[in-house]
């Protein structure tokens, strides 16, 4: 489960984040979406440890990620918009390396990488260099080190940048599948009509505050769906 409280995030005294509180609940796939700048990727900054709050407080699967960031860390996974990637090591290297940081076992490292290599479709490009992957080849790779080491909650910051339709069609399923074996998925976007497919709730974000929030029945009774509320809201 995925607790925010109340936070709020200035940059030289400016709110980017204002007072903001949800929940995500166990096997709950939630959607964050707004214009640009309204505050989503800030949102997630703080959710990883990688902001902190200026007030207001975040707990992942009951660990505060300000007070207990190791323990919230182990149990969280993360996928960013702006990935960072060793270049020089292969895909395989890099799913060893990220396990390492969890403190996984060697063979249990071995044994997941192979799972989520061949679960994403990359296991025939394992010992190749990540510097001559595609873009949906690189977004493939950071979700299976997202996952590597079971987490309790995934954070997805626009998760389907440089997929082709076959790519987003397993990537949803995926994240459905997970859902459904308990984790909690929260997710920021601009991909309105797959955040309509895919969320249980979608929280609308404007100016750094929660807007607005709908469940999957609230918006699919909407004619023209998460699109027209989405303009409503934003207006």
């Amino acid at each position: 489960m995925i607790v925010i409280e109340n936070i709020s995030k200035s940059y030289r005294g400016i709110p980017v984040v204002r007072d903001l509180s949800l929940t995500v609940a166990r096997g709950e796939i939630f959607g964050l979406v707004g214009p640009n700048g309204a505050g989503k990727t800030t949102t997630i900054r703080m959710m990883t440890g990688l902001a902190r709050p200026d007030s207001g407080l975040i707990r992942i699967s009951g660990n505060d990620i300000v007070k207990e960031p190791v323990q919230a860390k182990s149990v969280l996974g993360y996928v960013p918009d702006k990935p960072f990637l060793y270049e020089k090591l292969t895909a395989r290297e890099f799913l060893i390396f990220t396990a390492s940081l969890y403190g996984m076992a060697k063979q249990e490292s071995a044994r997941e990488a192979d799972h989520l290599l061949m679960l994403f479709g990359i296991s025939d490009a394992q010992h190749d260099l990540i510097e001559g992957f595609s873009q949906g080849m690189r977004q493939r790779l950071l979700f299976a080190a997202a996952l590597i080491h079971h987490p309790r909650a995934l954070l997805i910051d626009e998760p389907f940048v440089g997929l082709d339709p076959f790519g987003v069609r397993m990537l949803k399923g995926l994240i459905r599948d997970l859902a459904n074996s308990g984790m909690s998925v929260f997710l920021a976007t601009h991909s309105l009509h797959i955040a309509e497919d895919l969320c249980h709730k979608v929280g609308f974000i404007k100016k750094g505050s929660l807007a607005a929030l709908r469940n999957s029945a609230e918006i699919h009774s909407v004619e023209g769906g998460l699109e027209e509320l989405f303009m409503r809201i934003s207006r």
